[in-house]
């Protein structure tokens, strides 16, 4: 789910535009971003630092690690009064005012993550109570308060409700419109000419719907009612559709889930990732293995059908995303992580990396692990087995200075671009 990535693209996306266009300007290098006591991460952290953070400790907790305290601290200290979180707020002491832009997706993944570490009740209640009080009358959320819904921000609120212990389908508008009534609504048909069963991000002026892998990985978790770290589907487990065939007609959410998952192992059938088109303006015309995307695609893939119907994506992740996830930092080494928990893929041994060492390494030191879950793990590892045999998401963000203006670039969510 990459809600969060996307804007990075439209950042680098705009400072490449902008580079283009001086002919004589050079640009003055970038300060050193001070990084707070407590954050993961070593990147500016203003346009994700509360959605790096949750991941960051939801994944931790997903592996059975206790995050520090101060970690924690932090990302609770980020709540605004009203229950509602900004990508970052640089004086927590300083009390949010209506020029604070909350938005749904950071307070979605803080709600996510305090949730699962427990011992947080009164933000986690306060944070239910203000995406409840963002939902907008179709029954969706859109990245801020007002905006026109999406499939990414309504689907990582419904796993932020869920985790909260809420029954999604009945959190309502006054219009009596649920999350999944919404959801539903960015489902491409399958007779459309491409695309038939993906998810839209939004749909574009004219109400066509176009189909966007970022928003279908989160469309599908969405649908399901399942979280960032969803498990993925074992032996035993009630059985989901299998995504073989586009589901036509009137859509149940889990039918769209279904519609979904099949678009994406179609996508992936042929290179076993997914792709990032070219920047405008990049001299390189060709489309690059989008890494945060794939490992998202396993996450949903796993839930929808279980594990060996991601099996082609996650090989190839194990093969080749250990430089993207070490330049991109701790948002990356959660969403592997999560990849590797829906598959029961041991995380301390991902393609030959342990992803929960590195997490690690990106912010404070771990107050405890949980020892039970690190023998079995490594019992596992002795037998041979684990896995197969092994939710815009980091990337930095620049602000290019050309001559004496400033590029600076909004974080609302460009899905639609990708």
């Amino acid at each position: 789910m990459t809600l969060r990535r996307s804007a990075a693209t439209v950042l680098a996306a705009s400072a490449v535009l902008c580079a283009a266009t001086a002919t004589t300007a050079v640009a003055a290098p970038s300060p050193k971003p001070v990084i707070p006591s407590g954050l993961y991460g070593e990147s500016d952290p203003t346009y994700d630092g509360v959605w790096r953070q949750s991941l960051a400790l939801l994944a931790q907790d997903t592996v059975g690690i206790k995050p520090a305290a101060k970690a924690v601290n932090w990302l609770v200290g980020q709540q605004c009064d009203s229950g509602g979180f900004a990508s970052f707020r640089a004086d927590a002491a300083e009390p949010c005012t209506s020029k604070t832009m909350t938005d749904s997706n950071a307070t979605a993944a803080a709600v996510q993550a305090l949730s699962a570490l427990g011992g947080q009740d009164a933000a986690v209640k306060k944070g239910v109570s203000w995406l409840k009080g963002a939902q907008n009358q179709d029954g969706g959320w859109g990245y801020n308060p007002g905006s026109p819904s999406d499939a990414n921000s309504t689907s990582v609120v419904i796993g932020a409700l869920a985790a909260a212990g809420e029954k999604p389908a009945e959190v309502k508008s006054q219009e009596d419109k649920s999350p999944y009534d919404a959801l539903v609504t960015f489902s491409v048909p399958c007779d459309a000419k491409t695309g038939g069963g993906a998810f839209a991000y939004q749909p574009d002026k004219a109400g066509k719907l176009a189909p966007n892998a970022d928003a279908t990985a989160a469309g599908v978790l969405g649908g399901l009612g399942q979280k960032l770290d969803a498990k993925g589907k074992k032996p035993g487990d009630k059985p989901g559709q299998k995504p073989v065939k586009c589901v036509k007609g009137k859509l149940t959410p889990a039918q769209a889930a279904a519609n979904g998952a099949a678009y994406l192992d179609d996508v992936l059938a042929k290179t076993g990732h997914l792709d990032t088109p070219p920047m405008p303006g990049a001299e390189d015309t060709k489309a690059q293995p989008d890494f945060g995307n794939t490992a998202d695609a396993v996450v949903a893939l796993a839930a929808q059908g279980g594990a060996e119907q991601a099996r082609k994506p996650l090989e190839w992740l194990e093969k080749n995303s250990a430089a993207w996830a070490k330049g991109n930092g701790p948002a990356a080494y959660a969403q592997l992580i999560f990849a590797a928990h829906a598959t029961g893929t041991d995380p301390k041994s991902f393609g030959g990396a342990d992803l929960v060492k590195a997490l690690n390494a990106t912010g404070p030191a771990p107050e405890a692990a949980d020892k039970a879950a690190d023998d079995a793990a490594d019992e596992k590892k002795d037998d041979g087995g684990g896995g197969f045999g092994t939710w815009w998401i980091v990337a930095v963000f620049f602000i290019a200075s050309v001559g004496a203006g400033i590029l600076f670039s909004g974080r609302k969510k460009k899905n639609q671009q990708l």
